[in-house]
């Protein structure tokens, strides 16, 4: 795909042109102070009107916008996005718009947001607003953004609290804002100004190479309505907005809350155990609206409060999602078995729905481009569809991230700076797995490179007699921190780890091993031998007489996780050692472990041929059938609701059972 070079220029408003960018790029231990307390939940309109003599079939549409947008053409919504991205390759849409186009008059009109916020969501509060598009018919350019482009701040959306870790602001929508329906061709545009160029620019257009979101329509389940209330089920839980039709006295307001599940007493349990007060509010202005929220939550149930003489109708839930298409189901040796069945449809929704224009570990408390989490995520997304966009998306935003340091940030393309030891080594693996699925040997051959340059900074930064130590990045080792199993190491997030320990001497040991094999398939030599490594590891970890490994160089504690990783790192010699393990697994289970030791544990089965062994761990009443046990539709966080504080339920780390269940017929994907 060829870089389109803009016409147009990037546009704001006065309140943006010329505010300086702020940096919001530091290492995670530095100190570093980013006051948001200004330019907050900002809504800006653009419109411009142009005439055309005919629509040409191949009128294409190139745009952007600073943090995110919504298109419409004479009044149709179009598209919405960009895919969250660093400013130096921030991606622009192309988007053939010749079908909502007609002679004459014509209007775009972009409703943009910018959030303000310092989180995982966004590249946000980092004072950079703007929009750039150009419109090309036959060569020619038709409509750009330039200052003929009228702007204004669309004063129905007035946040009214903040959830999740500073994610999304809850607001009130009011119908009384004369800037509702900008987007229709009849609009008459009072008060509008022209836009401004911004002052200050360091943007890096290229093509988004990932598709735009799908938009489904959800109707209700289940509608119970009184006099002052009316309950909404839409049967499971989805990632989108409420829409809604009301007429009411002017000024009154519906309160609207959103929860994820309901209490034992059957109300909404808007307070969601993720750290999220669900509840808005819509204010009416007596004459028949429409409710048309821009930011998305998570949720399944709804429940309006209304005011006197008020009247709700067709009630819908707006679900975004990534484009989805199966294309590989479970294997045939599980199609029988009811349970594994079960697991895996309760995986294929939560990958179906979940999914937005990244991986994001959970769809409310975070929302976050999770590395780690991402991996699984995207691997058994692509597992299932063949589209492998997403994957090469967090691969290669992952590296991106190098500029921030050259070990990488944990969470990507946003303004929170988080690090995490193991996650860019569970990254390499991806890169090998994604290989094993597409077969692509030049992309393996790009990323190649990228991957010993990865090696070799922890190698700098960390490695000392062979193993890693005094990590300035935090440990995770397994989470939530009851599945570590009394991990007997100072892992705690925000100071560095001093002492070696297994876990991530163990993903050390897998990065390497991985990226051997990969030098093996390029047909170039060893990237670096792993027998000191993995010499050094038995000599400071290895309990001879329990045959088990400890958690550290200075504890004599053994934890189940700590031995799932060194089994997965092959560090256990011989059949008797592996023999202690497995008795170990067949006692303790998957669900001692979550998000992290799950895929360890089965894949170090899968190598071994452990067969029967997986397929009970799949269908474990503790596991993945627990969630469904206790009415989850999509994946939680943990085992169960109760397993965590501030639980996600809509959590796609542990879709990873797909890894498992697929009907996969290509080249192993574990060895």
């Amino acid at each position: 795909m060829s870089n389109h070079k803009f016409i147009g220029k990037w546009i704001t408003n006065e309140e943006f042109s010329s505010l300086e960018i702020r940096n919001v790029f530091h290492r995670q231990l530095e100190k570093v102070d980013l006051p948001c307390d200004k330019h907050l939940d900002r809504h800006i309109l653009f419109r411009k009107e142009f005439n055309i003599k005919s629509v040409k079939e191949n009128t294409t549409i190139y745009i952007t916008a600073d943090d995110y947008f919504k298109l419409y053409i004479n009044g149709s919504f179009v598209c919405q996005g960009p895919a969250p991205a660093y400013r130096f390759k921030y991606g622009y849409i192309t988007q053939n718009i010749s079908r909502y186009l007609k002679e004459g008059k014509n209007v775009i009109a972009v409703h943009t947001l910018y959030q303000g916020l310092i989180n995982r969501v966004w590249l946000s509060g980092d004072n950079c607003h703007g929009l750039i598009f150009d419109v090309i018919a036959d060569n020619d350019c038709i409509a750009k953004s330039d200052d003929t482009v009228l702007t204004a701040v669309h004063d129905g959306f007035t946040p009214t609290s903040i959830v999740g870790y500073h994610t999304q602001f809850m607001e009130d929508y009011n119908s009384n804002s004369d800037k509702i329906g900008f987007e229709n061709l009849d609009y008459y545009c009072k008060n509008w100004v022209p836009s401004k160029y911004r002052k200050y620019i360091d943007y890096r257009t290229v093509p988004q190479k990932t598709s735009c979101l799908t938009v489904e329509e959800i109707k209700p389940i289940k509608i119970i309505t009184t006099d002052k209330h009316i309950f909404i089920d839409f049967g499971s839980i989805y990632v989108g907005t409420l829409s809604a039709y009301a007429k009411g006295n002017q000024n009154t307001k519906i309160v609207m809350r959103f929860a994820q599940e309901l209490d034992e007493n059957g109300s909404l349990r808007y307070k969601i155990r993720a750290n999220c007060e669900y509840e808005e509010t819509w204010t009416l202005s007596g004459n028949s609206d429409k409710l048309e929220q821009y930011d998305r939550k998570s949720f399944r149930y709804a429940e309006l409060l209304l005011p006197e003489n008020c009247a709700v109708s067709d009630i819908s839930l707006v679900a975004y999602h990534y484009p989805f298409n199966l294309v590989r189901n479970i294997k045939p040796e599980y199609a029988k078995d009811d349970k594994l069945k079960q697991v895996f449809n309760l995986c294929v929704n939560s990958l179906k729905y979940g999914v937005q224009e990244v991986i994001q570990d959970c769809m409310d408390r975070e929302k976050g481009f999770y590395v780690g989490d991402g991996c699984y995520s995207a691997l058994s997304h692509m597992l299932l569809t063949d589209d492998d966009s997403i994957v090469r998306k967090l691969i290669d935003d992952a590296f991106s991230s190098t500029f921030i340091c050259d070990t990488m940030v944990t969470c990507l393309d946003c303004s929170f700076m988080q690090e995490i030891a193991e996650y860019p080594l569970m990254l390499i693996s991806l890169i090998l797995w994604h290989y094993r699925v597409k077969g692509d040997k030049e992309y393996l051959k790009k990323q190649y490179q990228n991957i010993i340059n990865l090696l070799e900074a922890y190698r700098r930064s960390y490695e000392k007699d062979f193993l890693l130590c005094d990590l300035d990045k935090w440990c995770v080792v397994e989470w939530p921190a009851n599945f570590r199993d009394g991990y007997d190491v100072d892992i705690t997030e925000g100071k560095v780890c001093a002492e070696p320990h297994i876990a991530i001497n163990s993903y050390y040991i897998i990065a390497i091993d991985t990226a051997n094999t990969i030098a093996n398939i390029l047909d170039l030599p060893k990237y670096r031998d792993c027998k000191k490594i993995k010499e050094k590891c038995r000599e400071v970890f290895f309990d001879k007489s329990a045959k088990m490994f400890c958690d550290g160089a200075s504890t004599k504690h053994k934890s189940y996780i700590g031995n799932i990783y060194a089994l997965y790192a092959g560090l256990f010699k011989n059949s008797s050692e592996k023999e202690e393990m497995y008795n170990m697994i067949e006692k303790r289970g998957i669900s001692s472990v979550n998000l992290f030791g799950s895929v360890p544990l089965l894949i170090s089965l899968t190598r071994d041929n452990k067969t029967e062994m997986v397929k009970n761990m799949l269908k474990d009443e503790n596991a993945w059938l627990r969630i469904i046990k206790e009415g989850g539709t999509t994946t939680f966080e943990g085992w169960g609701k109760d397993t965590k504080w501030n639980t996600s339920l809509f959590h796609l780390t542990l879709t990873l059972a797909i890894m498992f269940l697929v009907d996969y017929n290509g080249e192993p994907l574990f060895d």
